[in-house]
């Protein structure tokens, strides 16, 4: 059997981690989108925005304990896969790493929570938002996904997302009680992680195997934390800085805005995330082609279901943010409206950085497109925020992410230009024209927002997926007779 042959064999279904990570990506938002409504209409702006503000601040903390390891450690760890030992020596190497770091983070931490008067005065919510950070290091979630175990993170996930939904309505019950949302949501997005330590044993073995190398990891390491840094100043760098301008009520109506927004960039990068370690293995083991198959359909994937996306949500803005916050969010539409179209940018990039350069070697490019988009966001904040608070912070962040795409897109011009150029633009335009002209008709009923939304959903996406359909997109085609092939085998066989 050939390379090629023993890869496919040895390799999960890359629909299969596409669904199970779609659906792990979806949980994380998922879950604040269902508790969300009742929440904000108890805690109301301030209390929700207190929490985003502390989740914001503890973000630059989890940065530097983490250092670059998330990435780079699914990289590293897909290389050697198919080696017990080395992936063993990888692994402790990397978490002995990341607990160093881990504690001299948390020493700065514990410094500035009595230092700086905004961590001091909500210092308990501040303490449980950080645990975050202990959370991530035990979990080892980095090794889970360059071993492609997409299904046993998303089952585990979601389980402990479900758990903290039930205690969100038995716990959050007035406005004081936003140290509880806190402590929920760091429950349910990263509690799980203690099953990762727990099954660490199945795939690597726990004896120290000494004779540690961390001098290979660290280049790479640092290359990949300042990206990290890039990227966390510019996605967190909102939050944070309309905290301190504007004050937390502000917070809430952004924190509102962004949720949505949020879950649907979950759906437009979930294909980029599982691709990550595919990729790696294809250039390890001189699958070219493959690589460049895999990057053309990931960038048409993008493009098809992000615009379409973008589109609908920023037409239904009033009803998304009537529905999943009340009538006091008001405030919180047109910043969504403007935040929109990121999720075209964050998917694009998401497949050029993350799926094409990292695999190529090529990190510095990415870094550098990160750096040029958190200098963007930090000058168009500092100047936009005070004026239109919430607003500011959205216009900035779309430039952000623009800047961020037209760097990567230069850097990878000879690879990507003849995938860009296939694109069928025109008759994604035609559909998304159309399933828009008819769902907009819904907003003549006096319904709830939530039967708007719904009705209006059916009818937009329903049309846009028959336009392709009709006019033959090949992606679209190959991925209904894929789901449509499975179905109808296992009905066969049933009926049989």
């Amino acid at each position: 059997m050939n390379v090629k042959g023993i890869e496919m064999k040895k390799q999960k279904s890359i629909t299969v981690n596409v669904i199970m990570n779609t659906l792990l990506s979806m949980s994380a938002f998922i879950f604040p989108l269902i508790t969300f409504p009742y929440v904000s209409r108890v805690l109301l702006n301030v209390g929700t925005g207190k929490v985003s503000f502390a989740n914001g601040i503890i973000a630059y903390f989890a940065l530097f304990a983490q250092l670059g390891i998330p990435t780079y450690g699914i990289r590293a760890c897909a290389k050697v896969r198919d080696d017990k030992e080395k992936l063993t020596k990888v692994v402790q190497e990397l978490l002995i790493i990341n607990t160093a770091i881990s504690i001299l983070v948390y020493v700065v931490f514990l410094v500035a929570l009595f230092t700086v008067p905004k961590m001091r005065n909500d210092s308990m919510l501040f303490l449980i938002t950080s645990s975050t950070i202990f959370f991530n290091v035990i979990g080892v979630e980095w090794m889970y996904k360059g071993l492609e175990q997409y299904t046993y993170i998303t089952v585990r996930s979601i389980i402990f997302k479900f758990i903290g939904v039930i205690l969100m309505f038995i716990l959050v019950k007035d406005q004081t009680d936003y140290v509880w949302y806190g402590f929920i949501t760091i429950f349910a997005a990263s509690a799980s992680n203690i099953f990762n330590l727990i099954n660490l044993h199945k795939y690597i073995s726990l004896k120290p195997v000494g004779n540690y190398d961390f001098k290979q990891h660290l280049k790479a390491v640092a290359v990949f934390f300042a990206m990290s840094c890039a990227t966390t100043i510019y996605t967190n760098l909102d939050t944070v800085m309309i905290g301190f301008i504007k004050g937390a009520g502000e917070n809430g109506y952004y924190n509102a805005a962004i949720r949505i927004k949020s879950i649907l960039v979950s759906i437009v990068t979930s294909l980029g995330a599982v691709l990550l370690p595919r990729a790696s293995y294809y250039l390890e083991n001189n699958l070219v082609d493959e690589f460049k198959k895999i990057s053309a359909k990931a960038i048409n994937f993008v493009f098809i279901i992000a615009i379409p996306m973008l589109v609908y949500f920023m037409l239904f803005a009033n009803e998304s943010i009537h529905f999943l916050a009340g009538d006091a969010f008001d405030n919180s539409i047109l910043p969504m409206q403007i935040i929109m179209p990121t999720l075209l940018f964050i998917g694009l990039t998401n497949i050029m950085g993350i799926q094409m350069l990292v695999p190529l070697g090529r990190e510095k490019c990415v870094l550098y497109s990160e750096i040029a988009g958190a200098i963007t966001d930090l000058v168009l904040n500092a100047i936009l925020i005070p004026f239109i608070g919430a607003a500011g912070a959205a216009i900035g962040t779309v430039a952000a992410e623009a800047v961020v795409m037209v760097v990567q897109y230069i850097y990878l011009k000879d690879e990507v230009k003849p995938i860009f150029v296939e694109i069928r633009y025109g008759l994604i335009a035609i559909a998304t024209i159309l399933s828009a002209g008819v769902a907009l008709l819904t907003k003549m009923l006096s319904w709830h927002p939530f039967f708007i939304l719904v009705v209006s959903a059916i009818i937009f996406f329903g049309i846009y997926a028959l336009v392709l359909t009709v006019g033959r997109d090949p992606l679209v085609l190959e991925l209904e007779d894929k789901f449509l092939g499975r179905f109808l085998k296992k009905w066969k066989t049933k009926k049989d």
